[in-house]
């Protein structure tokens, strides 16, 4: 097996540390700012949010489709991840420093300028790291260092306002918009200019994108590792849209937020190198199953908060921190081995595409998460802005922990017999070797 030398994985791996950065404040704040400093309505800040991702069942597809039929003399994804900096970098700002009259129209725009600018960021990042090598344990660890960044860069983003002082959702997005801003335009360049991206051979003519569509849903461990996507998604997006509020009125401390956080993003940094050496010993779906049931483990135990606190909080985030390291590292690498049987079917290199899918997969989970949460709370009479009862503060915990849980065990069930473990997927690389493909 060739190795990526350690320079050339920490380049790639750079940019991934202000995107994690980023992710925070549009999972957990963006929701809690506009609902609050903003004073929009739960449930209208949930639909036009939702509205974004619905929109992205078209975006993401043809993103990615259109960075895998991409070609210059820079390579196929590196000309979108350019071409996105500004159009996520003007979302960004428009979203998190609005004016004060701004209402949907505006949330609307800036969300879909970020949200769709990531797309054109992410996706051929995602593709290119799937690229870099065709090994099995190597692919793990190209994936492990590239999210182990994001888990890094959202360490830091719990990290910067604990440690500035900085407690209101207002102030710690524009902190973390700036340093957003502020590293990924060096690492993104950096990364542009030092790490290869190599044009395939292609050994096939290119398809329609319906029809690649048709032939990507016929791959029966990619529609496993989808729908797995998909209820993941949702099962961390409920817990991370419900976290601010589940501070302020189940433990009636705000500022338990940072402390929280920062046990649990630390978590899945530290657990990222046992990941790997996990998913090298027993495969890389069977580690994530492990991970899948220590979670939900955990989250059983968070119908507790109100007895034992911020203590118990500390315990059950560094178990869910650990799993986010395992759902942040393993999916995309498995991810990669099931492209394998698709080139070995079709003849075609498609990452773009399949990392589309996962993706949409992953933003209809959280964009569930909202459309399903705040509207919830709302019918159940729940306050954001003030006092709640013991009717409300149950359905907030439900939310949670206890449908996460459900979620993650489902998970876990899915994924039992998953068909691609090392030994098949060095069998589909000799068979795309003796094709030519």
């Amino acid at each position: 097996m060739k190795r990526l030398p350690l320079s050339t994985l920490l380049i790639y791996a750079a940019p991934a540390l202000p995107l994690g950065m980023l992710g925070l404040p549009l999972l957990v704040i963006l929701p809690t700012f506009w609902a609050g400093p903003m004073h929009m309505k739960l449930a209208t800040v949930g639909l036009v949010l939702t509205l974004v991702r619905v929109i992205d069942a078209i975006v993401d597809p043809t993103i990615g489709r259109l960075s895998d039929l991409s070609r210059s003399r820079f390579g196929r994804r590196k000309p979108f991840i350019a071409l996105a900096i500004p159009l996520a970098a003007t979302g960004a700002i428009g979203l998190f420093f609005p004016p004060h009259d701004a209402g949907v129209a505006w949330l609307f725009i800036f969300n879909a300028m970020i949200t769709w600018g990531w797309t054109m960021l992410s996706l051929p990042y995602w593709a290119w790291g799937a690229e870099l090598s065709d090994d099995y344990a190597e692919r793990q660890r190209i994936t492990s260092f590239r999210e182990g960044g994001s888990i890094v860069g959202i360490l830091l983003s719990a990290i910067a306002p604990v440690v500035l002082g900085i407690t209101d959702p207002a102030g710690e997005a524009h902190l973390l918009v700036i340093l957003t801003l502020g590293l990924a335009t060096p690492f993104v360049l950096m990364a542009l200019i030092a790490v290869p991206d190599k044009l395939p051979r292609e050994s096939a003519k290119p398809v329609k994108l319906s029809a690649a569509l048709r032939l990507a849903a016929r791959n029966k461990p990619f529609r496993t590792l989808i729908v797995t996507w998909l209820l993941n998604g949702l099962a961390n997006g409920l817990p991370a849209t419900l976290f601010l509020l589940v501070c302020t009125h189940i433990l009636g401390d705000s500022k338990a937020s940072g402390p929280v956080l920062l046990v649990y993003f630390a978590a899945g940094v530290f657990s990222v190198p046992i990941w790997l050496k996990l998913a090298v010993a027993i495969g890389k779906h069977r580690a994530w199953i492990v991970a899948l049931i220590g979670t939900a483990v955990a989250f059983s135990f968070a119908p507790l908060l109100p007895l034992y606190g911020v203590g118990l909080f500390m315990v059950i985030s560094l178990f869910t921190g650990a799993g986010l390291g395992a759902d942040f590292t393993l999916p995309p690498s498995i991810q990669a081995d099931v492209i394998d049987l698709d080139e070995f079917e079709s003849g075609e290199h498609r990452a773009g595409l399949f990392f589309a899918a996962s993706t949409m997969a992953q933003k209809a989970g959280n964009a569930l998460s909202v459309g399903i949460a705040f509207p919830l709370l709302q019918l159940a009479g729940f306050n954001a802005n003030g006092s709640n009862g013991f009717f409300q503060k149950a359905v907030l915990l439900t939310l949670y922990c206890l449908v996460p849980s459900a979620l993650k065990l489902g998970c876990s069930l899915l994924l039992r017999g998953f068909p691609i473990d090392r030994a098949a997927q060095a069998e589909l690389r000799q068979g795309i070797a003796a094709a030519g493909i």
